[in-house]
């Protein structure tokens, strides 16, 4: 059995605590919550990160969340590995899945979230969130790769540095 962790921004809620008329819920992570998701997606920080979600229970048993998440990190450039701060802000729509269901194939929709023992994890739903909105490449302003990174090589220079082009003028297969 793999041991479970406890996530860094930890919120849960029993489906229990959703009445029938739905619920808000506000979200902010501390300092110290900030400072780990910041370690487990590999950047330079989490200055802030919270989420205002509308929860309402749907037929099936499931609770539809939708609200925003806003955020404000801290990336590495990836030309100049300068610090480069960014404002995260993103929509959310979820459905929590009672416990022992799993999410459908379907692309369309909100994005599904599996529950254990009726509880649903609203900071790591968030955090996740937070995880695919970050900027892959991040770039200070002005940044630039250098022009040999960039310029496409002329068609002699692509000759001389293809490995089998010497393969061209050779034998032919079957021929000693």
């Amino acid at each position: 059995m793999t041991e479970m962790l406890e996530p860094e921004f930890s919120r849960p809620l029993p489906f229990a605590a959703v009445p029938p008329e739905g619920r808000t819920r506000s979200l902010t992570a501390t300092p110290e919550e900030c400072a780990a998701l910041a370690r487990r997606f590999g950047i330079l920080a989490v200055e802030q990160l919270q989420g205002e979600l509308v929860l309402r229970p749907e037929p099936g048993g499931t609770i539809r969340v939708r609200g925003s998440l806003e955020a404000a990190v801290v990336q590495n450039c990836v030309v100049t590995l300068e610090p480069v701060p960014q404002a995260v802000r993103e929509e959310v729509d979820w459905r929590f899945l009672p416990s022992g269901r799993e999410p459908a194939d379907e692309a369309a929709g909100p994005d599904e979230i599996p529950t254990e023992n009726g509880v649903m994890e609203l900071g790591e739903a968030l955090a996740e969130q937070l995880s695919l909105a970050l900027d892959p490449y991040p770039r200070a302003p002005g940044a630039s790769l250098p022009p040999e990174l960039t310029e496409a090589p002329d068609a002699e220079q692509e000759v001389r540095r293809n490995p089998f082009a010497v393969l061209k003028g050779g034998k032919a297969s079957g021929q000693a």
